[in-house]
């Protein structure tokens, strides 16, 4: 299959440029002034739009298997490709957990429906108990990494062992970072809005304290690659820091929606219910900060959808985690990039290079690589409505927002995953 990208603007170059994509790879990219070595199947003008390496998100709950009334492969994958993303990490809170090499086997097998790259997660520990570790060097011939993502493990003693262990396969284990003991029941944020409304309250430190203590494991002399899930307090963004500057082998990321709300913003409605929760505003700013000098190294959504009985009952009783696969890149384009807080060039460097780098992938768009692509239209104004969504879930914090940016097509692996 040959396919023509004609008359677009490609991020990284200059001009107006065409793009030519034969099976698989990037076969040319040229001005428009030149004239093409290949003759077409498909040609497809881009009016001038955006083109984008494909978006990576390492940070997405599928829900298959063991949890398709929520999500499944298919629509979880397109709604992916909805919002440009070419390549997408599984987390592992599956049943059955993927921890060996026969229960990893069943979700492979359902990853074979995506309409893009999708890779699968191990548990750290059996059945994410956190009590027993599993069999990492089996499991890294599977999984492209390590998490226990939905619980943090508890014990330091299994925490450092499967940092040992992490660092002999050179996978990442990306740690949700939660104390339990921390939690006092809460299900938002011990802060402003929780006292105002009666609400239990999760403390900051139930975050810190867990990603503090993993520090200092890594300083034992443990070259793991760690990774820190959906960072979302300031005092965490202090720790983080810290560790870079003291050369442990660290990254982090933090989700859209800790970027651009706070617990100021929260409603009576589930759909601003996630853990970890929004934090007050000071969080906010330290994690916009974080994301200017380069601290936390790239942006993940965390997509977690839920059935709407799931989540039609408040913010007490709702299940936590919202979708975000389709509202990323035009909810931070809009209240980012637009207002002159980043530049669009961070925020794709955030959105594609250094996960893909981190988690062991490619990304970019250069010549004799996989054409992993995604095209937007900046100019495109329009409001969030759920209903338009490919995923299952329709729980966002983002409805009825005015955003900038439509995805119009996303190639992966030289097919046409989404069109508009």
């Amino acid at each position: 299959m040959k396919i023509l990208l004609k008359n677009a603007k490609v991020f990284g170059y200059d001009g107006l440029c065409n793009i030519s994509i034969v099976d698989d790879k990037i076969a040319e990219i040229s001005p428009l002034s030149g004239s093409s070595l290949f003759d077409f199947d498909e040609t497809i003008e881009m009016d001038g739009n955006y083109i984008f390496p494909g978006f990576v998100d390492v940070h997405v709950h599928m829900r298959e298997p063991g949890f398709s009334y929520k999500e499944t492969i298919k629509t979880a994958s397109l709604a992916a490709a909805h919002g440009g993303y070419t390549d997408v990490f599984a987390m592992p809170n599956l049943s059955p957990v993927p921890d060996s090499k026969e229960n990893i086997s069943v979700e492979l097998e359902l990853l074979k429906d995506s309409v893009i790259n999708a890779y699968p997660y191990s548990s750290i520990t059996v059945g994410q108990n956190g009590e027993e570790l599993v069999d990492f060097e089996e499991m890294k011939n599977y999984a492209a990494a390590f998490s226990d993502d939905g619980k943090g493990v508890q014990s330091d003693e299994i925490m450092r062992e499967a940092l040992r262990k992490a660092e002999k396969t050179e996978k990442v284990i990306a740690a949700h970072c939660e104390v339990n003991e921390l939690l006092h029941g809460g299900y938002i944020h011990d802060g402003i809005y929780a006292e105002k409304n009666g609400h239990k309250g999760i403390s900051s430190a139930s975050e810190y304290e867990m990603i503090r203590r993993d520090c200092d494991l890594l300083r034992e002399g443990i070259n793991a690659k760690y990774h820190v899930c959906h960072v979302s307090t300031k005092e965490s963004i202090d720790i983080i820091r810290k560790a870079k500057e003291d050369g442990l082998n660290i990254t982090a990321e933090t989700a859209p929606h800790y970027l651009v709300l706070c617990d100021e913003d929260l409603q009576e409605d589930g759909r601003f219910k996630m853990n970890p929760p929004l934090r007050g505003k000071e969080d906010r700013e330290a994690l916009i900060n974080a994301v200017i000098d380069g601290t936390l190294d790239m942006i993940a959504t965390d997509h977690a959808p839920h059935s709407g009985e799931e989540k039609s009952k408040g913010l007490a009783g709702s299940s936590m985690g919202i979708v975000g696969l389709e509202t990323a890149f035009p909810v931070l384009y809009t209240y980012l990039v637009k207002k002159g807080i980043i530049t669009l060039e961070r925020l794709i460097e955030m959105m594609t290079t250094v996960p893909a780098e981190r988690f062991g992938i490619t990304s970019g768009i250069t010549v004799g690589e996989r054409a992993n692509l995604c095209a937007y239209d900046l100019e495109k104004k329009y409001t969030v409505d759920p209903e338009n969504f490919l995923t299952k879930g329709r729980a966002t914090p983002f409805m009825g927002w005015e955003v900038y940016g439509e995805c119009v097509l996303t190639v992966c692996g030289g097919k046409i995953a989404y069109r508009k």
